[in-house]
C-alpha cells in the first residue's frame, strides 16, 4: 500500500503552532497515539513538536519518548532575562539552557526559535541571544522578526510610542547576520520569517513582514559578498562591467527584489549582469569582465 508520501523515510508528523507538552495530558496523548500509528502504518521519521521551555521536564520527555516523539523545538525567542520578562514569556534564559541540555540527553533532535525586535531588545542583544543559543548546541534554528498584531500587549505599547518594531531593512539586515552566525557554528536554519498565510500582512499593525522575508535576507547576504569581491576585481582590472555568475536556486536571490542588487550595485559605480551557472551551488559564485 502506497503512503502518498514523497519520501516517508524523512516525513515527520508535527504539532506546532502552540506549546504542545502544556496541553490537557489526555488530550495530548490522544494526538500522540494517533500519530504514532500513522508513523509506524507509513513508516515515517517520527513526530515533531514545539513547546515552551518550562514545560518539557523528565516526566513528559520520557513520555514523547514512548510516542515516538524525534525532535522537539522550543519557543526560547530571547535569552536575555529582561526582554523575556517584558513580553510576559513566562520563563527565563537558564530555563532554555536546562530544557536544551534535558532534551539533547534524551536523544531528541533540538529545534530553538528566536525572535528579533521584541519589545526592549536590541540588534546587539539578539547577537548574544543567537550566541547563547548556539551554545545550546541546536540541530535546527527558526528565526522569526516580530510581527504586531491588532489587540495585542504590543499593539498598544506601538499606539502608546513605547515601542517602535523593527523596520523592514533593518530586521533583513539582522536576520541576514544572524543565519549566518547559525551556518557558521553548523546549525541549520529552517526558517526565516512567517510563513505567508492567514492574512497577516493586511492585519498586522506593524512589523518587518514579507511572503519572501528569507529570500531577502539571502540576497541581502549575497550583496555583502559580492561588493569586496568587486571591488577586489576593480583594483586588480580597473574595470566596472563585470558578469556575476550563481547557482540557478540562487539567481533570483543575487539579482534582488525588484533587482535591488543590480541598483545597488550600479550605486557603487559597478555595472554587473548576474548570470546561472550549473556548475555552481549554494551561495558560490564567480565573477568575470563583461
Amino acid at each position: 500500500m502506497r503512503s502518498g508520501f514523497r519520501n516517508p523515510t524523512v516525513t515527520q508528523i508535527a504539532f506546532f503552532g502552540g506549546s504542545f507538552t502544556a496541553i490537557n495530558r489526555s488530550y495530548m496523548l490522544s494526538l500522540l497515539q494517533e500519530a504514532q500509528g500513522l508513523v509506524r502504518q507509513y513508516g515515517l521519521a517520527g513526530i515533531r513538536v514545539s513547546t515552551r521551555p518550562d514545560r518539557v521536564g523528565e516526566e513528559v520527555l520520557s513520555v514523547l519518548k514512548s510516542y515516538a516523539v524525534t525532535a522537539i523545538e522550543l519557543g526560547a525567542q530571547s535569552m536575555n532575562d529582561e526582554v523575556l520578562m517584558a513580553n510576559h514569556r513566562g520563563h527565563s534564559a537558564e530555563d532554555i539552557r536546562s530544557a536544551s541540555k534535558r532534551i539533547r540527553m534524551h536523544g531528541f533532535e533540538l529545534g530553538l526559535q528566536m525572535m528579533t525586535g521584541l519589545y526592549r531588545d536590541t540588534p546587539e542583544r539578539a547577537v548574544k541571544t543567537m550566541k547563547e543559543l548556539i551554545a545550546c548546541s541546536p540541530d535546527t534554528m527558526r528565526i522569526y522578526p516580530t510581527v504586531v498584531l491588532p489587540h495585542t500587549e504590543l499593539a498598544r505599547l506601538c499606539h502608546e510610542k513605547k515601542y517602535q518594531p523593527q523596520k523592514l531593512e533593518e530586521a533583513v539586515t539582522l536576520c541576514a547576520h544572524l543565519i549566518q552566525m547559525c551556518e557558521n557554528a553548523g546549525v541549520r536554519v529552517i526558517r526565516v520569517g512567517l510563513h505567508a498565510e492567514g492574512g497577516i500582512d493586511a492585519g498586522r499593525v506593524a512589523g518587518p513582514y514579507h511572503p519572501a522575508f528569507r529570500e531577502l535576507c539571502e540576497s541581502r547576504i549575497l550583496f555583502d559578498a559580492f561588493v569586496p569581491a568587486l571591488t577586489q576585481e576593480l583594483e586588480k582590472t580597473g574595470e566596472i562591467a563585470y558578469n556575476i555568475k550563481v547557482s540557478p536556486k540562487r539567481l533570483s536571490a543575487a539579482v534582488g527584489q525588484r533587482k535591488r542588487n543590480i541598483q545597488r550595485l550600479g550605486d557603487l559605480g559597478f555595472q554587473v549582469r548576474m548570470l546561472p551557472d550549473e556548475l555552481l551551488s549554494g551561495r558560490a559564485f564567480t565573477i568575470e569582465c563583461n
